[in-house]
């Protein structure tokens, strides 16, 4: 078992309570039929304006209790995983905040939830309250079926209608904006991983790089399995089917995480969508976030709503749901102005044709390499070694007819500064250390062999690292020594790939994410950091 779980049939349950205890306390409540009754109130209602009702199946948190709260819903049924809440439940919730202002219930088409929650009303009007029903099918992934799903664009008939509630509306009125929504959201969906359901194994079927198109939040398979495209090719199709079933005009847009997106990609899918026709009718957004879920799926929806000045009121107030994320108007992103960075207007580009051609080559074979140095990374750190040292080498071939490379001193400088503006973490600052201290070297009069020894030694100093730590220097400081010892580039190069490969035999690394790995999995494998400063030196020895 993968989860964390105590009980399959206890994990709703424990899930309510640890929930109610740490979601703004006091503010919610349960009912007193719990765990049966699995039903999350307002703590405050008095039952004096129309209350609204919705729920189904968990698995989808935050949905539902999540919203729970001023200006949203006064309750929300439970039901277990992917299942409908019976209809004793939804019952008890409508007899609970009913007063004589009546009760609303916000129902998504599944045609269990539409019974229980159908029959629960029935019972409710011949005990004479005053109880409505407002269906949500805002699924568009089959355009033609009869009954469409109702998935995450339910959120928004929940934050007007309980706004509408909140501001002291009639039930008629209540009923009438929620279906003016529910007849107006439309929503599609993606998704590359399908959920795993506590306490039950995985039964994956899709294989690496394949996606569902249009599917839905129970774990279901999608109308369509497709190879998964670029983020912006993804953004592209769902906007394109979702502004087919949208009229034209202004639009708020629901981005729903369906629970295991990194919030990472979630930003790169989000910038996508405001680039599409249809983000640039946006005016406002709610998310990206975690709001109607499938549990760890990884996948995203995208809900969108047509707007009017009655809309963007109700939208915009004031909502007192914990989980609901806020909605944020859509305007051009600012740009502070950056501190001004250290002037290189001294260097004026020059050129020197042996320099020029070593380091083209250097940068050739950093870019070349980039997916060994990426999976050798992989097994002993986060996987970026290769995309690190090849970001540099473009960076620096972009602006190779600019740099001083006739003025060695200076073209160290210049690389350092180009380091530490484009290498991230502790590779990149340490190269440029090291640049920076030989071109120091250089300016003073010192020889090739003396400035690179600086430079090490300045590495060492601010890295705190040691030739036999299991790092670059292990390759470095052998190479150095070489030339030190009045060797070519190429006892050099031979010498950094003596030391690169005697890295795989280091069982115990002392700097570094691999410190924090055990021998077993250091052994026979290299420092990729060790092998790419190898590389250097022999690319730059073949010229």
């Amino acid at each position: 078992m993968s989860h964390f779980v105590n009980r399959r049939d206890a994990v709703v349950a424990e899930a309510i309570e640890g929930f109610l205890s740490t979601a703004r306390p006091g503010d919610l409540a349960r009912l007193d039929g719990f765990p049966e009754v699995k039903v999350v109130v307002r703590a405050d209602w008095d039952r004096s304006k129309v209350a609204i009702v919705s729920g189904g199946g968990s698995g989808h948190e935050p949905a539902h209790a999540g919203f729970v709260g001023r200006g949203a819903l006064t309750a929300a049924v439970c039901g277990d995983i992917f299942a409908s809440p019976t209809v004793h439940a939804v019952y008890s919730a409508i007899v609970a905040v009913t007063g004589p202002a009546g009760c609303l219930l916000i129902v998504k088409n599944y045609a269990g939830d539409r019974l229980n929650f159908g029959l629960a009303a029935e019972r409710a009007r011949a005990d004479g309250l005053k109880v409505e029903m407002v269906i949500v099918a805002d699924d568009i992934a089959l355009e033609d079926h009869p009954r469409p799903r109702g998935i995450a664009g339910t959120l928004f008939v929940h934050k007007i209608a309980g706004h509408h509630a909140e501001a002291g509306a009639g039930l008629e009125t209540v009923a009438a904006e929620a279906a003016r929504v529910a007849g107006a959201v439309k929503s599609l969906g993606i998704a590359t991983t399908v959920c795993s359901i506590p306490g039950q194994p995985l039964h994956g079927r899709l294989d690496p790089g394949q996606a569902e198109l249009g599917l839905g939040i129970h774990g279901e398979p999608g109308v369509e399995r497709i190879e998964l495209p670029l983020a912006s090719e993804v953004a592209e199709l769902l906007a394109g089917r979702l502004e087919r079933a949208a009229p034209s005009g202004p639009v708020a847009l629901l981005v729903n995480n369906l629970g295991g997106t990194p919030d990472l990609e979630m930003g790169v899918v989000s910038r996508a969508l405001l680039t599409t026709k249809l983000g640039a009718r946006a005016k406002y957004v709610v998310g990206p976030a975690r709001l109607m879920t499938a549990l760890d799926m990884k996948g995203v929806s995208i809900s969108v709503l047509p707007l009017d000045e009655s809309l963007i009121a109700a939208l915009t107030a004031d909502c007192g749901a914990p989980a609901w994320p806020g909605v944020n108007e859509i305007l051009p992103q600012k740009a502070s102005p950056m501190a001004r960075r250290a002037s290189s207007a001294g260097d004026v580009a020059s050129n020197e044709p042996i320099t020029r051609q070593k380091l083209l080559a250097v940068c050739e074979t950093f870019i070349k390499h980039e997916p060994e140095l990426n999976a050798l990374d992989a097994r002993v750190g986060d996987g970026d070694t290769g995309a690190t040292f090849a970001a540099a080498a473009r960076t620096v071939l972009s602006a190779i007819d600019t740099l001083p490379l006739a003025q060695p001193d200076r073209l160290c400088a210049a690389i350092g500064r180009r380091l530490s503006e484009i290498m991230g973490g502790t590779s990149g600052v340490l190269l440029s250390i090291f640049a920076a201290a030989a071109g120091r070297a250089l300016g003073s009069g010192a020889g090739w062999p003396a400035a690179l020894r600086e430079g090490l030694d300045q590495m060492r100093f601010y890295g705190g690292a040691a030739p036999g730590d299991r790092t670059m220097l292990d390759a470095l400081a052998p190479a150095v020594a070489a030339l030190e010892g009045g060797g070519a580039l190429e006892q050099a190069a031979r010498a950094a790939r003596e030391g690169a490969d005697a890295t795989a035999n280091m069982t115990k690394a002392h700097a570094g994410r691999s410190s924090y790995l055990a021998a077993s999995a250091l052994e026979g494998v290299a420092d990729p950091g060790a092998v790419a400063i190898a590389l250097a030196f022999e690319a730059a020895a073949s010229v």
